[in-house]
């Protein structure tokens, strides 16, 4: 099985970081293809950003027309109805793939995410994927997304205040982390907290895998239909 994992942003160190991800949580025989586009905005964080990267993003998939599934390793489920309208295989938005995740094991998650204005556009995703009612609150820690990628440790203390209030002020019972460049935190926060702290990646990948094995494709009646 070959997993296309597409990363819609043009930094290659946060497509290598997403890569690692992925493939800790993949079974043995999934293959793992992480790509980035060349062309396209550094990192998304907003509206505009999703817009700028939509035309790299389905060049770059269109690149990998084997691919059994496609993950697309954006908080924003940036371009998957697309994908989903050009591809046969599953396509999963690593956003969607952890709010599922979260609603099937706490009845109260919360979204800790980067910059404030991130925020309007998960909470519309949470309105339409119906999960608005498990989700106790997106909180942003106004953490740019390149800073992930600084190895800064002030940078995961701000990500730990948010989910402590997550916590205690919001009710959350579990924690999704609201980008993928976040995915290195997961096991390393879920121990500290004692609660599930949620990757969408590894999600991404797992669900990816259950809808190939059950054979599941794409369906090309009205919504995703092309022609």
């Amino acid at each position: 099985m070959k997993i296309l994992v597409a990363n819609p942003n043009t930094t290659a160190s946060m497509t290598a970081k997403i890569a690692a991800a992925a493939r800790s949580a993949a079974r043995p025989g999934t293959e793992i293809a992480a790509v980035n586009p060349a062309d396209g905005p550094a990192s998304i964080q907003g509206y505009l950003d999703v817009a700028k990267c939509l035309p790299g993003l389905l060049a770059e998939a269109a690149r990998h027309p084997d691919a059994d599934a496609v993950l697309v390793a954006c908080f924003d489920d940036t371009g998957v109805d697309a994908l989903r309208c050009l591809s046969n295989a599953p396509v999963i938005g690593i956003g969607e793939a952890g709010y599922h995740a979260a609603s099937m094991i706490a009845s109260k998650f919360g979204v800790v995410t980067t910059l404030s204005r991130s925020v309007p556009g998960l909470e519309a995703n949470l309105e339409r994927y119906g999960l608005m009612r498990k989700c106790s609150g997106v909180r942003a820690t106004d953490i740019p997304v390149l800073a992930l990628e600084d190895g800064d440790p002030g940078t995961t203390d701000t990500i730990r205040d948010e989910i402590r209030r997550a916590i205690d002020d919001d009710g959350a019972e579990a924690i999704v982390l609201g980008c993928a460049g976040m995915a290195d935190l997961m096991s390393r926060l879920s121990d500290e907290f004692g609660l599930p702290v949620i990757d969408g990646v590894a999600c991404g990948v797992t669900l990816l895998e259950a809808l190939v094995g059950a054979g599941l494709k794409t369906s090309k009646i009205n919504a995703y239909s092309v022609g």
